[in-house]
């Protein structure tokens, strides 16, 4: 499958931060959840993938590209959906299209106006009297009005109240039917990227976890419970970490065939949420209760 966006051993230092030999990659036509902690990268990482911020050292490709040759080619591929509000509130929706139009080859009024009719949008309203949510639609619609093939969302359904978001969603979903597009999404509502994700990247203190597809990660990781005398020097090295309690314990593991092997039926396993695995990790060895 095709890499539309590649980082390799990316570095960039910030006073008391540092993301260090980041390399991930994010596949053609598939939504890729983007998680961890706040202070994890997540919003640094974008600005490096938008060219917002320059790293220290690594490379980063986008549809094969890079930017020092080929900047005005990969943004005009690219549209982005950000949590902050980063348009001209004084302006009404119509009057910000006249001045974003301009600055793409592919824009296309019919695809802006379908989605304007589909969310409701209205182009006389000032854009400071959006909600949250007609706000984070009327980014999406920019977005897509010029075919981009890449849509990189930072927070989109932050602040947004479940219906709003379980809408949001459902636009993602149909947005990706033709395989077309590729959308990367930065989200802390990991519940989010349950219902639409196809493959979940992890970073945690600017280092990269994980990318795996969703089905593996239900596969490879379970949260274990069981009696405390189970535990030794050996078998804690099984797991993540661990929450010790005087009713037992409970650990995650990244091998969840290992861990059936080697305490059988003494365990329950259980599948992880997104949010759980992002909490042991953060944690480590370290006891929590």
């Amino acid at each position: 499958m095709e890499d539309v966006l590649e980082l390799h051993n990316v570095n960039k230092t910030f006073k008391g931060f540092q993301i260090k030999d980041l390399s991930l990659s994010v596949k053609k036509g598939f939504i890729t959840g983007f998680i961890g902690g706040n202070g994890a990268g997540k919003s640094t990482t974008i600005k490096m993938i938008l060219n917002l911020l320059q790293p220290d050292s690594g490379t980063i490709s986008v549809f094969g590209l890079d930017y020092k040759q080929n900047e005005k080619e990969i943004k005009q591929r690219i549209g982005f959906v950000f949590d902050n509000n980063i348009f001209y509130e004084h302006l009404t929706l119509n009057e910000m299209k006249r001045l974003i139009k301009p600055a793409y080859h592919n824009w296309n009024d019919t695809i802006f106006n379908q989605y304007v009719d589909m969310f409701g949008l209205s182009l006389k309203k000032k854009l400071k009297n959006f909600s949250k949510g007609m706000m984070m639609k009327a980014s999406l619609t920019f977005a897509l009005s010029h075919n981009a093939e890449l849509i990189i969302m930072d927070e989109p359904t932050s602040g947004l109240d479940p219906i709003f978001r379980r809408e949001l969603l459902e636009v993602l979903h149909d947005l990706m039917q033709n395989g077309d597009r590729t959308i990367f999404f930065s989200t802390h509502i990991t519940t989010d990227l349950d219902r639409i994700a196809d493959y979940i990247t992890f970073i945690h203190n600017g280092h990269h976890v994980f990318t795996k597809e969703q089905y593996k990660i239900e596969e490879e990781y379970a949260i274990v419970k069981g009696d405390t005398d189970l535990l030794d020097r050996d078998t804690e090295q099984e797991f993540v970490s661990i929450r010790r309690s005087n009713h037992g314990f409970e650990a995650l593991t990244t091998n969840k065939q290992r861990t059936e092997t080697v305490f059988g039926d003494t365990v329950i396993l259980e599948r992880p949420t997104l949010e759980d695995i992002m909490l042991y990790t953060k944690k480590g060895t370290e006891t929590i209760w």
